[in-house]
C-alpha cells in the first residue's frame, strides 16, 4: 500500500507568478502606447505640413497644356502655316470603369471611331495618368452637339475645342514647309541619342511635332513653352473644379517669316500641271528665295490628324515621288545649262572668246564621234554663239584646253557641289567629277583595274556640256544664275528672313566672285541673245511682254538614260525613258533682280518647249508683283533710234550689270586647291539632245 502525496498550494506563490506576468504585458502596453502616442505626434506636430501638401496634391491634378503652335508667314505677312479651332472628343482612361463598354457606347454616337478602335485603345494605354487622348478631331457642329447632350452616360468622356495646325494653301508650301504629326518612339530616342531629355509635353497624346522642311527645322522655336492647369478632382479623379491662379498659361511659339512670296509660289505650282519637277527663284541681290516648289505636291493637312495608310501608300508609290522635294533632294544632269560654268573654264583658261570652231554635227575624238544635238550642225560658232546656239561641238573642241579639274573648280565658284545653310537639313550635294573625284570613287569602290582611277580626256567632253557623272539640285542652279547676274558677290540663298522677331542674316553679305567683269558680260551676253535674238533656242519661249523688260536665259536637255539602240528623244511614250528639260534666266537682263531655275523631270518636250514657257510665266509673275518693275512697265517706251547703233548699245557685256558707274575689275581669287568628295560613280557618256 503506497503513501499518500503530499501537494503543497501555496497561495503567495501563485500570486507572485501572477504579478510578474501583469507587469510584463503592462511594459509592453506601455511602450506601444508610447510609441503610438510619438508617432501621432510627430505626423500631427513634426510632418503636419509635409502631408497636407500631399493630401492637397491628391485632390489637386496638374494636366499639361499643349501651346498654340507658332504660325509661319511669307514675306508679305500672309499666313502659310497657322492654327484653326477644331472640336474633338477626348477619353480619359482613369476615369471610366471599363474603356471597351465607354467604346462600344461611343461608338454609336460616332460609328467612325470603332475602325480605329485598336489604335485609340493602343493610345490610351501609352498615355500618362488622367491625361486626356484624342479619339477624334474635327468633329462637325452635329457630331460635337451629340457628344455633349450623351456626355453624362459616357464616363472619361469629354468634347473640347482646340487649335489645329492649318495649311492655308495646300500642297503650294508642302516640301519647303513640311506638316506636323504625332510623336512617335523614333522621336523621343532621337532626342535622348543626343543626351537630352524629352519634354513633359511630347508625352501629350494630342501635341504634334514637326515634320519635313521648316516645321522640323524650327520646331523647337514653333513649339513654344507648354502650360499647365491645375485642376480639383474628386475620389475617382473625375474634374470637379480649377485652380485658376496656381495655373500656369501656354507660352505661344515664336513667329516665322521666310522670305518666300505665297503668290510666285501658288502660281509655280500651278504652272506645272500634271509634270514633276522643281524650281527656285532668288532675288539676285540678296539671295532671298522667293519661289521653291516642288511638284507634283500633296496636301500637308491629310497628316495633321494622321493620313490613312491607303493615301499614303499611294503618295509614296507614284512613280513621279510627290513626297519628294524635288528642288533641294532631286539631283539631275544640268544638261547644255552648265555651259556658261564651262566658258568661264575656258576664259579663265585664257581662250579667246572669238577663236570659231567650226561645227559639222560632231566632233571626232579617238575612235569616237561625239555629235552635236543639231544634226547639220551649227557652221563656225565662236563663244558667245555657241552660248547662244547651245553648240555642244565648240565646247567638245575646247573643253580639255581648261581640263576637267578646272571646270569642277569654277563649278563650285558659281555654286554646284553645295550644300546651302537655308534652315533645311538633308539637301543633296549632287556631283561634281574632277580627277580626285574619279581616283576617291575607285578607292571607294575597290576596283581592280589599275586604270580604274584614271581621268581620261575623253570624259571630259561629257562633262562640258553637262552629262556624264555631273548632277545639280534647281537650287544650285539657282545659285548660279544668280551669281552670274549679280556679278559681284557670291550670293548665298535665304529662305528664313526672321524668328520671333529676329532677323537672319542676308545672303548679300558674302565674298566676291573670282572671275573678271569681261568674262562675265561675255557669258551674260550669250544668255541674252538665247532669249532674244530671233535664232536664239528659246527666243519665242522667252518674250515677257512686260514693256521694254527682257530676259536672259539658257535652255537645257538632259538625258536621263544611254539611248542605245532603243527609241531617242524627250517625246517617248513610256514616261520614265522621256528626257530632263532645264531652263535657267534672270530678268531685266540689263539690271539684273531675279533669277530663276526650273527643272522639268521627264518632259513631253525640251527644254525650250516644255520648261522655258513654264519659267517665263512664274517671272512675270515676280516682276509684276515688284512696285519698280510695274513702273518701268507702265511707262512710255523711249522712241525708235534714228541714227546707227553704237557700239556700246550693240555690245550686252559693255557696262557693269549691277553697279551704275564702272568699276575696275576684280582679280580672280585664288582658287581652292582641296579635292572633291565623291558622292557618286562614273556615268556612261550621255550626248546632248536636241534643245
Amino acid at each position: 500500500m503506497s503513501e499518500p502525496s503530499i501537494i503543497f498550494n501555496d497561495v503567495n506563490e501563485r500570486q507572485g507568478s501572477f504579478l510578474r506576468r501583469t507587469l510584463v504585458m503592462g511594459g509592453f502596453t506601455a511602450l506601444g502606447v508610447a510609441a503610438l502616442t510619438a508617432r501621432l505626434g510627430q505626423l500631427q506636430v513634426v510632418q503636419a505640413q509635409e502631408y497636407t501638401t500631399l493630401a492637397s496634391n491628391n485632390q489637386f491634378n496638374y494636366r499639361l497644356v499643349p501651346p498654340p503652335r507658332g504660325v509661319i508667314k511669307d514675306r508679305n505677312g500672309t499666313i502659310i502655316a497657322g492654327n484653326r479651332p477644331s472640336f474633338r472628343v477626348l477619353v480619359v482612361r482613369d476615369e471610366t470603369k471599363d474603356l471597351d463598354q465607354t467604346l462600344d457606347l461611343l461608338g454609336r454616337l460616332l460609328p467612325d471611331t470603332l475602325d480605329r478602335r485598336r489604335s485609340i485603345i493602343r493610345d490610351v494605354n501609352a498615355a500618362p495618368r488622367f491625361s486626356p487622348v484624342p479619339v477624334k478631331s474635327d468633329l462637325n457642329w452635329e457630331e460635337f452637339a451629340r457628344v455633349n447632350l450623351y456626355a453624362n452616360e459616357l464616363p472619361g468622356i469629354m468634347a473640347d475645342m482646340h487649335e489645329a495646325r492649318f495649311y492655308p494653301f495646300g500642297g503650294s508650301f508642302a516640301h519647303v514647309i513640311g506638316y506636323v504629326a504625332k510623336v512617335s518612339d523614333r522621336d523621343i530616342k532621337s532626342i535622348r541619342d543626343v543626351g537630352e531629355e524629352p519634354p513633359a509635353i511630347l508625352y501629350n497624346p494630342g501635341f504634334r511635332i514637326g515634320r519635313q522642311g521648316v516645321e522640323k527645322a524650327l520646331d523647337k522655336d514653333l513649339r513654344g513653352e507648354a502650360g499647365g492647369n491645375r485642376v480639383e478632382v474628386d475620389a475617382r479623379g473625375r474634374v470637379v473644379g480649377e485652380d485658376v491662379e496656381n495655373s500656369r498659361p501656354a507660352i505661344h511659339g515664336k513667329e516665322v517669316v521666310l522670305t518666300l512670296d505665297a503668290d510666285v509660289q501658288n502660281r509655280a505650282l500651278e504652272v506645272f500641271g500634271e509634270e514633276s519637277g522643281g524650281c527656285v527663284v532668288m532675288d539676285v541681290r540678296n539671295g532671298d528665295i522667293l519661289c521653291m516648289v516642288s511638284a507634283p505636291s500633296f496636301d500637308p493637312n491629310l497628316f495633321v490628324s494622321g493620313v490613312p495608310s491607303n493615301v499614303y501608300n499611294a503618295l509614296r508609290d507614284y512613280e513621279r515621288k510627290p513626297l519628294l522635294d524635288k528642288a533641294i533632294y532631286g539631283s539631275f544632269p544640268p544638261g547644255s545649262t552648265f555651259k556658261m560654268t564651262t566658258a568661264l573654264a575656258l576664259l579663265d583658261a585664257g581662250v579667246d572668246p572669238s577663236e570659231r570652231v567650226n561645227c559639222s554635227g560632231g566632233y571626232r575624238y579617238g575612235n569616237r564621234t561625239f555629235r552635236c544635238w543639231k544634226r547639220g550642225g551649227h557652221g563656225a560658232m565662236d563663244m558667245h554663239n555657241a552660248i547662244k546656239n547651245s553648240c555642244d561641238t565648240y565646247f567638245y573642241h575646247l573643253c580639255n584646253r581648261a581640263g576637267v579639274d578646272r571646270i569642277a573648280r569654277v563649278a563650285e565658284d558659281l555654286g554646284f557641289h553645295q550644300v546651302y545653310e537655308i534652315g533645311i537639313a538633308g539637301q543633296s550635294r549632287g556631283t561634281m567629277p574632277s580627277t580626285a573625284w574619279k581616283a576617291d570613287y575607285a578607292r571607294r569602290t575597290k576596283a581592280t583595274h589599275p586604270d580604274a582611277g584614271k581621268w581620261y580626256p575623253g570624259e571630259t567632253l561629257s562633262v562640258a556640256i553637262g552629262q556624264g557623272a555631273i548632277e545639280t539640285t534647281a537650287l544650285q542652279l539657282a545659285v548660279m544664275t544668280s551669281r552670274l547676274a549679280n556679278g559681284r558677290k557670291a550670293i548665298t540663298p535665304r529662305l528664313i528672313k526672321s524668328v520671333g522677331g529676329v532677323e537672319r542674316p542676308s545672303g548679300a553679305a558674302a565674298g566676291d566672285m573670282p572671275f573678271s567683269q569681261e568674262h562675265l558680260n561675255i557669258v551674260r551676253g550669250g544668255m541674252q541673245a538665247v532669249a532674244n535674238d530671233v535664232t536664239g533656242t528659246a527666243y519665242r519661249a522667252s518674250q515677257l511682254g512686260l514693256g521694254d523688260i527682257q530676259m536672259a536665259g539658257k535652255t537645257g536637255t538632259a538625258q536621263s538614260r544611254d539611248y542605245g539602240s532603243g527609241s531617242r528623244g524627250p517625246r517617248d511614250a513610256v514616261w520614265t525613258r522621256r528626257d530632263h528639260a532645264l531652263f535657267v534666266a534672270f530678268a531685266p537682263h540689263d539690271a539684273p533682280r531675279y533669277a530663276i531655275a526650273l527643272i522639268i523631270q521627264h518632259a513631253p518636250a525640251g527644254g525650250s518647249a516644255d520648261a522655258a514657257p513654264r519659267a517665263r510665266e512664274i517671272m512675270k509673275t515676280v516682276l509684276l508683283k515688284d512696285p519698280d518693275m510695274r513702273a518701268r512697265i507702265e511707262r512710255p517706251l523711249p522712241p525708235e533710234p534714228v541714227g546707227p547703233v553704237t557700239e556700246e548699245e550693240a555690245n550686252f557685256g559693255a557696262a557693269p550689270v549691277i553697279e551704275e558707274t564702272p568699276t575696275p575689275a576684280p582679280q580672280p581669287a585664288p582658287r581652292r586647291s582641296a579635292p572633291l568628295t565623291a558622292t557618286t560613280g562614273p556615268r556612261p557618256y550621255l550626248a546632248e539632245p536636241p534643245q
